[in-house]
């Protein structure tokens, strides 16, 4: 059986998200208590007291510290991936499960990202919306009509159906408004605190540019799927290179779940929290069996799932 992992991505974060595998997997436990970070990874993880989770520079951090984390328990248990992806922040932690970074170093990487990001956003009139049933022809022209009111892109290629537009504020709401006179069903906006994987990035990429530069990457112990990319890297790519790039450019989500399907990945597992993931495989490959792991409940219910594709 061929195992893809899917990580999740900023805005599926939530208060209380592992804390019940801290208290269940010491190894859960160890990623957490080892995370170098400059605020109690903990509390905002588990309580979120403060009312700062949904904030950037402490979002990136925690779901990484979580995936990693997660990823461990899995490991102790057998279950390895053949193959990883994962929406933005979340391909840092497919890295990690590659061998690429330890998980301390994962985890302070993207506290640095998360900094880089929200600096690159400040000061800034941005937005970031849900275009729902248009196609990404149509959206591209969209968007290409909508550059005279500024930065307009699409940040995210999600799924059939469901793209994302980010940008500068009044070229994005001007591209909303003609993406529904072209046939879109609904334009949402997102709460979200920049422009994110569009060229108003550039300045956290130059950061992450710089910062990459002292970092160590270790070879890759299996394939991933990179998001700039929806596809493996090739061989004039660099990971930093395409890290670099990643964070100002589109997320090609459903080319990236589309190309584990070609690599015959029987089935894949999103490692949350949250299930927005499985819900990108299911309309994009309907076929292709997912499951969701955020709780201990769920580790031991991934157990059982694959042992009886096991028999």
């Amino acid at each position: 059986m061929k195992l893809g992992f899917l990580y999740a991505g900023q805005g599926s974060q939530h208060p209380g998200m592992g804390a019940d595998l801290y208290e269940a997997y010491p190894a859960f436990r160890a990623v957490i208590d080892s995370a170098k970070v400059e605020f109690d990874l903990k509390e905002v993880s588990f309580t979120d007291a403060g009312n700062v989770l949904n904030q950037t520079r402490y979002t990136q951090p925690c779901m990484v510290a979580f995936a990693a984390g997660l990823t461990a328990v899995l490991r102790e248990k057998g279950i390895e991936p053949d193959v990883a992806a994962g929406l933005s922040l979340g391909e840092y932690s497919a890295l990690h499960a590659a061998g690429v970074f330890d998980a301390a170093t994962a985890i302070e990487l993207v506290a640095f990202r998360g900094r880089a990001m929200e600096a690159a956003a400040a000061g800034r009139e941005s937005a970031m919306m849900a275009v729902l049933n248009l196609d990404r022809a149509a959206l591209e022209e969209v968007c290409r009509e909508s550059e005279a009111h500024g930065c307009v892109v699409i940040a995210n290629y999600n799924c059939p159906g469901q793209l994302v537009l980010g940008g500068d504020k009044a070229a994005v709401e001007a591209a909303a408004a003609l993406a529904k006179e072209r046939g879109a069903r609904r334009c949402l906006p997102l709460k979200v605190s920049g422009p994110f994987h569009t060229p108003l990035m550039k300045p956290a990429g130059d950061a992450l540019a710089e910062r990459f530069r002292s970092t160590t990457f270790s070879p890759m112990n299996i394939p991933v799927i990179f998001n700039c990319l929806g596809a493996e890297m090739g061989v004039d790519d660099t990971i930093p290179a395409l890290l670099e790039r990643q964070v100002q450019s589109s997320v090609y989500m459903e080319d990236s779940i589309r190309a584990m399907a070609d690599m015959s990945v029987d089935r894949i597992v999103e490692i949350g929290p949250g299930k927005a993931l499985a819900g990108f495989v299911k309309k994009t490959v309907p076929s292709l069996p997912v499951f969701s792991v955020e709780t201990a409940a769920d580790v031991e219910q991934l157990v059982q799932w694959l042992k009886e594709d096991a028999v």
